[in-house]
């Protein structure tokens, strides 16, 4: 679980939208390591650059909320991939999602690309596993149709990530109901 800070409250009394990013990018960064981009990847020459990323505000959060974010891989190629995360809080309700679109990059240009194919079976993995599933309601809802989620439940996905104390899961959705989470 990460806690949102005193600091990251502005005037309004909730988190301020720029920490919301941090929420994310703090969560992806742990997802990273795992799928071999971590910060001993980038000692290799190679590294990772966010091309886009947008966010929908679903939910204030406020100082000292907890929270945990969620992260599906929706489809790569050799030289890109694009993520879609939620961040819920603590007792279950989504306060957040986004959408991202990341470049290989070789830093000696820098220019972007292909990814070493030692890293492309566990991608290869993860985009069968969301190619055979249906995509969630959020992805390319940058325009803010994410809003209508509000009402949303928890579904097992997040109780199991509240429970684990890690700050991200990996997941995908088949159908409309059936949720799972996988760890690598």
């Amino acid at each position: 679980m990460m806690r949102v800070r005193p600091e990251w409250i502005d005037f309004n009394g909730h988190l301020n939208m720029a920490y919301y990013n941090v929420l994310f990018d703090t969560s992806v960064d742990q997802a990273y390591e795992l799928l071999g981009f971590g910060p001993d990847y980038q000692k290799t020459g190679c590294t990772t650059y966010v091309a886009e990323f947008h966010v929908c505000y679903v939910r204030e959060l406020h100082e000292n909320d907890e929270v945990f974010v969620t992260l599906q891989i929706l489809d790569h190629d050799a030289k890109r991939f694009h993520t879609y995360q939620e961040l819920y809080h603590a007792d279950g309700w989504l306060a957040a999602t986004a959408e991202g679109l990341t470049l290989h990059v070789d830093q000696s240009g820098p220019r972007v690309a292909e990814m070493p194919r030692i890293s492309r079976p566990t991608w290869a993995g993860w985009q069968r596993i969301t190619q055979s599933c249906h995509a969630p309601k959020g992805p390319g809802a940058a325009s803010g149709s994410a809003v209508a989620r509000r009402a949303e439940t928890p579904g097992q996905h997040q109780a199991q990530a509240a429970k684990s104390g890690a700050n991200f899961t990996f997941r995908y959705r088949c159908g409309s109901s059936n949720h799972r989470t996988t760890r690598l």
